[in-house]
């Protein structure tokens, strides 16, 4: 399906407004992006959701994304940073229907836990997938992050950017999605420029 919208999710303890997220949507205008916080974000919490209750909150807000644009359900990408881009892989992965996935530094395991891996559900994310990550992040290495992405059965394209966690160079990070998106077919895609 070609991608009509793009649907954000933060990482844990972030909000809809962060740094990231609002620069992949001003990189992507006029493509259409919707950012969106978690219910406990929403109601004041500082941590993140239980999983089912965030997994279930992606595939309400997918929906009604989708329903605003006027597209079926598969034709919304879905993805976040960290927290909220293993969410939505997680949503994909019990059904919901996407053009695609976009996950901003994939969080594979807690940093220095490397025995406790996240990704059990990859080999049930069947469209194609975009795994933006830094050189340097604690969650997991490069090598890591291609060893379990392999699991995934539908096309996985990955791009590494310099920094840990949270890369600095957001434009990098906008000219990744913004190529992909492309790639995929998406029309009305802005061409962000590193920087």
């Amino acid at each position: 399906m070609t991608p009509a919208g793009l649907l954000l999710t933060p990482g844990a303890g972030a909000g809809r407004d962060s740094r990231t997220l609002v620069a992949l949507e001003e990189a992507l205008a006029p493509f259409p992006v919707r950012r969106v916080d978690f219910p406990g974000r929403a109601a004041g919490r500082r941590g993140p959701e239980r999983a089912p209750v965030a997994v279930a909150h992606v595939r309400v807000e997918a929906d009604r994304f989708a329903a605003d644009l006027g597209v079926p359900p598969d034709a919304v990408v879905l993805g976040g940073r960290s927290f909220g881009g293993r969410m939505s892989s997680m949503a994909v992965a019990e059904g919901q229907p996407a053009a695609g996935l976009v996950l901003l530094s994939y969080p594979l395991h807690p940093p220095g836990r490397p025995e406790r891996l996240r990704v059990e559900h990859l080999p049930s994310v069947h469209v194609p997938v975009l795994a933006v990550s830094g050189t340097r992040d604690p969650f997991g290495t490069p090598e890591e992050l291609a060893t379990h992405l392999a699991t995934i059965p539908g096309p996985v394209t990955t791009v590494l950017v310099p920094g840990a966690h949270a890369p600095a160079d957001d434009g990098a990070v906008g000219a990744a999605v913004a190529d992909w998106l492309v790639a995929l077919g998406a029309s009305g895609v802005g061409r962000a420029t590193p920087g």
